[in-house]
């Protein structure tokens, strides 16, 4: 199995090197092509109005000076063209990616670009909790778990043009309960905060966060599934079409004609 990683917290990330030491459990045809630096909440994004640079650290291992994006696509069509994988895992996050972080993240938009060029991808994150913030993330959860997560994942035929999104959670391996597959969440645009303040000459400048979370009855999403202890495993595919509204968008149509 040859598998490339990739991720959008930089090349010398340490949930990339943990990705690294797990996926050779599974293979040692590892490539990594991974952005020079950090580039979270990048989403999707190609780098289209500056030239985009390539350095290569050793036969197997690249960096590039763009987005996750662009990443994947210059493995993709350049350096592994030849020798396309037949996976590609994206990660390990530092931070969850969770409900509709998945349109943000650099990390999942990695795993999309991967199915989009119908390779089978899974996007891989770790939670944390503010005591555990910066280079002091802790990824324990990802380290012990990541191997038996990704090992039903690896046999898992799955459709074209989906991949898999996991969340580890913020919490000791032996505290962890499980797996838990379900559905991707969505949370109240209302938990939105922005802080503002000022720099030293005066101008304005501004701090995006977000509030606490909204529960679901149920609790049937990934943000319930890694609050409640378990990792989340969420199927995910990119069409985008709304099926119920094509045909009472179709009939107004219809009507103003």
């Amino acid at each position: 199995m040859r598998i490339l990683l990739t991720n959008d917290d930089g090349v010398n990330a340490r949930g990339l090197k943990i990705l690294e030491t797990v996926a050779r459990t599974f293979s040692e045809d590892i490539w990594i092509v991974a952005p020079t630096e950090e580039q979270s909440g990048a989403g999707h994004s190609l780098t289209l109005t500056t030239p985009v640079r390539l350095r290569r650290h050793d036969e197997r291992r690249f960096s590039v000076t763009g987005t996750p994006t662009d990443a994947v696509m210059l493995a993709l069509a350049h350096i592994m063209k030849d020798c396309p994988p037949d996976v590609i895992l994206s990660g390990i996050n530092r931070g969850a990616n969770l409900a509709e972080d998945v349109t943000y993240s650099g990390t999942v938009s990695a795993a999309m670009e991967g199915a989009l060029a119908g390779v089978r991808s899974i996007a891989l994150s770790q939670a944390y909790s503010r005591e555990g913030m910066g280079d002091t993330v802790p990824f324990a959860a990802a380290e012990a778990w990541a191997d038996r997560v990704l090992g039903p994942l690896l046999r898992f035929e799955s459709e074209p043009k989906t991949l898999i999104n996991v969340n580890f959670p913020a919490l000791p391996p032996d505290d962890v309960k499980g797996v838990r597959v379900c559905r991707q969440g969505l949370r109240d645009y209302g938990r939105l905060r922005i802080v503002q303040r000022t720099d030293p000459r005066g101008y304005d400048y501004y701090w995006f966060g977000l509030g606490p979370m909204v529960e679901t009855p149920g609790h049937l999403t990934d943000l319930e599934a890694v609050a409640d202890g378990y990792i989340s495993v969420s199927p995910l595919h990119l069409a985008l079409t709304h099926e119920n509204s094509l045909a009472a968008l179709a009939d107004g149509f219809t009507t103003e004609a």
